[in-house]
């Protein structure tokens, strides 16, 4: 499974969305939204640092780089982490 698929699977299970995976559009702002609020902003982060094996510094949990799908993989993919870690 390609990361940002997984990444939406994620979402769409963890925050209850009302649309399949597949149909989450990558720059669908989660934020604005209402998807992703700031205790959910740490709970998505607690999972990308144990599912791609991630050291996510304070500084770097910023709204801009959870803002959408798209956003979250290209931060993910910034650090580096090959697409099918777990």
């Amino acid at each position: 499974m390609a990361r940002i698929d997984d990444i939406k699977k994620y979402l769409v299970e963890e925050f209850l969305l009302d649309i399949p995976a597949d149909e989450l559009a990558d720059d669908y702002d989660l934020l604005a939204n209402g998807v992703i609020d700031s205790l959910g902003l740490l709970t998505l982060v607690s999972w990308l640092e144990d599912r791609y094996r991630l050291d996510i510094d304070a500084m770097e949990i910023a709204p801009d780089n959870f803002r959408s799908v798209g956003d979250i993989e290209v931060f993910v993919a910034s650090g580096d982490v090959p697409a099918g870690a777990k």
